[in-house]
């Protein structure tokens, strides 16, 4: 299963976007977006998905 941002709740900080380890992330209409095909959650790589851990915002990157 995938992250995903709930673009309602993104202030577009851009912290998100430089910790994934798979680049997943990118910006679309002014706000963040995960592509689901490359999102793996950070799994083998981290504890926790990095965009959930740096978000400043609490619960906007969120598991689909």
């Amino acid at each position: 299963m995938a992250y995903k941002i709930i673009a309602s709740q993104c202030t577009a900080c851009s912290a998100c976007e430089p910790v994934c380890p798979n680049a997943a992330i990118s910006q679309k209409k002014g706000v963040f977006v995960i592509n689901p095909v490359d999102c793996t959650e950070c799994e083998g790589q981290y504890d926790e998905p990095q965009c959930a851990a740096v978000c400043p915002v609490d619960n906007t990157c969120v598991p689909r």
